[in-house]
């Protein structure tokens, strides 16, 4: 069944420069560390805006997404993962920047976060997660 009631979306986007290199068998040339340019697009959907007729404070919460896109601009993207189970894909990356930001949304209206990386201009990926 289709849900009648609005949804309102909030969208902040932000660039970064990470590298890293993937950890698969055979990676080819990605086996050895080199940069990307990502582009992080967060949106938080919501199903009723608080009593100011806001999603959240965006101010608030583009300092929640600058803190979290600066702790891996210019840094080796290795570094952050467990180096036994992870490979630092594209992937891996939306999802760990997605928890890390659901982990910080303090409002019970926000019902999911959609976070989308842009890999320079070859690929993207979408993760959808609830909060």
């Amino acid at each position: 069944m289709v849900s009648t009631r609005p949804q309102y979306a909030l969208r902040i986007e932000r660039e970064l420069i990470a590298q890293h290199f993937l950890t698969v068998p055979d990676p080819g040339p990605e086996g050895q560390i080199h940069s990307h340019r990502y582009t992080v697009a967060v949106t938080l959907l919501a199903d009723e805006l608080d009593r100011y007729g806001y999603v959240i404070d965006i101010d608030a919460f583009t300092r929640r997404v600058d803190a979290i896109a600066d702790r891996y601009r210019d840094t080796l993207l290795n570094d952050h993962a467990d180096a036994e189970t992870t490979n630092p894909s594209v992937e891996w990356f939306a999802t760990l920047l997605a928890d890390e930001l659901a982990a910080s949304v303090e409002s019970d209206r926000i019902l999911a976060i959609v976070l989308e990386v842009q890999e320079d201009d070859i690929a993207s990926v979408r993760y959808h997660r609830a909060v």
